[in-house]
């Protein structure tokens, strides 16, 4: 079974994939945002190259949201809605939240240019987070399609 996390961005969507049977995540690209509906297509055909089986799509958190208000939080469930329509794959929402690696902090690390941007790399630490809550068992796996 592979995972394809999706790191949705103001301005970038970023992609990591990772085979379950290891449980680690790696960077794969990042798509500059155009339409909906590129965004979307362009998804769908690398998740068909990776052959994933499922879609974890990570969701922000906004400790600062007041009642009532609109957060970024609300933009992706928005996106997942309409991007499910489009797509025959399982899509898990995972709150970002629970996420305990900084991909900054990760970038760093890895000696990447501080003004690059890291949104692949985003998505490699949410999908990893994901795949440490699976085999920590606080989580599942999607079933198989």
């Amino acid at each position: 079974m592979k995972l394809l996390g999706v790191d949705h961005g103001l301005k970038r969507i970023g992609l990591a994939v990772s085979d379950t049977s290891g449980l680690v995540a790696r960077e794969l690209t990042i798509i500059n945002r155009t339409t909906k509906q590129a965004d979307f297509e362009r998804i769908n055909r690398i998740a068909a190259e990776q052959q994933v089986t499922a879609i974890v799509v990570g969701l922000p958190f906004n400790d600062q949201a007041q009642a009532g208000e609109y957060t970024q939080a609300d933009t992706v469930r928005k996106w997942v809605e309409r991007f499910q329509a489009t797509t025959s794959l399982p899509i898990i929402l995972w709150d970002e939240q629970l996420t305990s690696l900084d991909a900054r902090d990760l970038s760093i690390r890895q000696r990447r240019k501080p003004r690059d941007p890291i949104d692949d790399l985003a998505a490699r630490v949410m999908l990893q987070s994901y795949l440490d809550a699976v085999r920590d068992g606080l989580t599942a796996l999607p079933p198989p399609t």
